[in-house]
């Protein structure tokens, strides 16, 4: 919404919804700092950004979203907490038909330690602003997912860490996960050929401080390129992953668990059930379990109907820096979501908070909702 213009009838509703939630309106700047997006948020959306620079040669982006803004400018100007933000405006991203401007409207709900409500709080304000917005009486697809449950399902199976990163960084992208759960099923999805073998029976054994002494021995003796861009403890580090990566091969019969935890999709409130019977007596979830029960039932203690809402285990979302729960609704048949959010309980500490705010949020896209309630 320009300055100039008068605000539409979804955005007059939204507003006064979110005064009713007691959240505080924020503005933020049109250009923001580009790092804290280049290093958080994932390369889908880091391809799509618009990149400029300042006059002190510093990067710069026109802002691709709210979350990261709203974030900075509560570290700048802290204030009691728990706090719920509320914003509304344009962002930009390069789209593939061109355009390039979208406006959305959302809120950030910053502090809250009862986890589980405040995710509820989420959902429940998406779908209020929904209705709030003319989609009362049409069909709306809600659909979530949980990072913090796949992380700790990995865990349970007993993957190397190195492996558990590659699988995360893959959740969400039914492309990627497919391409690393075939080499996880292989060995040979990472090749070792010409690996120095005392190289390799370091690395294999994880002896990081021996490794880079001897990374740096070939560096010296001509072994490897002086000059590769990598520092000798980058190089050690990486071995360590490539070798943990080829030398791990999922059993069968734990390959079949991973891929039946993520083929499951059903209602809400059958969830809790099927990921019991998915981990079986050998895999703890641990408090993840627990926390995703009691989300569902802050969720129907609101009112809302937990068969109207899907639990899809490899659904995500391609932004890096959500931790636990993430969701989107969006008309049946329809891939962009007329709204979308999640939990990021790292970001805040990442942007330079003194200490970790556990933290929600939902986007959602204006252009979108009004198209679909005409």
């Amino acid at each position: 919404m320009s300055p100039a213009a008068s605000p539409s009838a979804t955005e007059t509703a939204l507003v006064r919804l979110f005064e009713r939630l007691d959240a505080v309106h924020v503005d933020v700047p049109l250009l923001q700092p580009a790092e804290p997006y280049l290093d958080s948020t994932g390369e889908a959306l880091r391809r799509r950004i618009f990149l400029t620079r300042g006059e002190a040669g510093e990067v710069l982006c026109l802002r691709p979203d709210f979350t990261i803004p709203v974030c900075l400018a509560h570290i700048a100007a802290p204030s009691a907490l728990p706090r719920r933000y509320s914003y509304l405006g344009p962002i930009f991203r390069q789209g593939r038909a061109g355009e390039g401007e979208f406006r959305q409207a959302g809120l950030e709900d910053l502090g809250d330690p009862d986890k589980a409500k405040a995710d509820a709080r989420a959902l429940l304000a998406t779908l209020e602003a929904l209705a709030a917005c003319g989609l009362a009486n049409v069909e709306t697809d809600v659909v979530l997912g949980d990072q913090a449950l796949f992380e700790a399902f990995l865990a349970g199976l007993g993957l190397p860490e190195s492996w558990q990163r590659r699988l995360v960084r893959t959740f969400g992208d039914d492309v990627l996960m497919r391409a690393a759960l075939a080499d996880l099923a292989q060995h040979d999805g990472w090749s070792l050929a010409g690996l120095d073998p005392a190289l390799r029976r370091l690395a294999a054994g994880k002896d990081v401080d021996a490794l880079i002494e001897a990374v740096e021995g070939l560096k010296a003796e001509g072994g490897l390129p002086p000059h590769s861009g990598r520092t000798a403890p980058e190089i050690a580090q990486r071995l360590v992953e490539k070798v943990a990566f080829a030398e791990t091969a999922l059993s069968e019969d734990s390959l079949s668990r991973l891929r039946e935890f993520l083929a499951i999709d059903c209602t809400l409130d059958d969830a809790p059930a099927r990921l019991a019977h998915a981990c079986g007596a050998d895999i703890d979830l641990g408090r993840s379990l627990a926390f995703f029960a009691e989300r569902a039932q802050a969720l129907a203690e609101a009112g809302v109907d937990l068969s109207a809402v899907r639990y899809r285990a490899a659904f995500g979302r391609a932004i890096d820096y959500y931790t636990g729960l993430v969701f989107e609704a969006r008309r049946p048949g329809v891939p962009e979501p007329l709204a979308g959010g999640g939990r990021y309980d790292r970001l805040l500490a990442y942007l330079g908070a003194k200490s970790p705010v556990p933290a929600v949020g939902v986007s959602l896209w204006l252009d979108r909702i009004e198209a679909a309630a005409r």
